[in-house]
């Protein structure tokens, strides 16, 4: 799992010019999924989103109380190392994809209850964001650094 992650003062999806979901103070993160995640990526990266202090005087999600918005990022896992058309191989399928970002949403939200939002699996999404800092980490479960 790759995940995108910015400190935002407000961020929103829009699909078909309507908005769909939005949030205010805290993470917009945006999700790709490879065959090899498991719950046990899930569970660090949901961690490390909670407890890592990204914001103001050493403070976390947790400590805030802010929000998360999760968009899906197949693209993530896109390769560009031959030629000029990327490859996207190492993402997982959108059959699989769908059920382990249903997975992630589930899991985090039930670790922060009501304080989750999502964009639309395989939709064309809009994503507006004022970023915070601006401030953006990188996070893969397969690599934890």
């Amino acid at each position: 799992m790759r995940i995108i992650v910015q400190r935002v003062k407000s961020a929103s999806v829009i699909i078909n010019t309507e908005r769909y979901s939005s949030i205010q103070n805290g993470l917009l993160c945006y999700v790709g999924f490879c065959d090899l995640d498991t719950d046990v990526d899930f569970e660090w990266a949901i961690n490390k989103l909670l407890h890592l202090n990204l914001f103001n005087h050493k403070k976390s999600l947790s400590d805030i109380n802010g929000e998360v918005l999760i968009v899906s990022q197949f693209t993530l896992f896109g390769s560009v190392k031959k030629g000029n058309n990327p490859s996207w191989m190492k993402a997982s399928k959108p059959k699989v994809a769908i059920k382990l970002y249903q997975r992630f949403i589930d899991l985090f939200s039930a670790k922060f209850p009501n304080n989750i939002k999502t964009g639309v699996f395989g939709e064309t999404m809009g994503v507006l964001s004022e970023n915070d800092g601006p401030f953006t980490l990188f996070l893969d479960t397969q690599q934890k650094e």
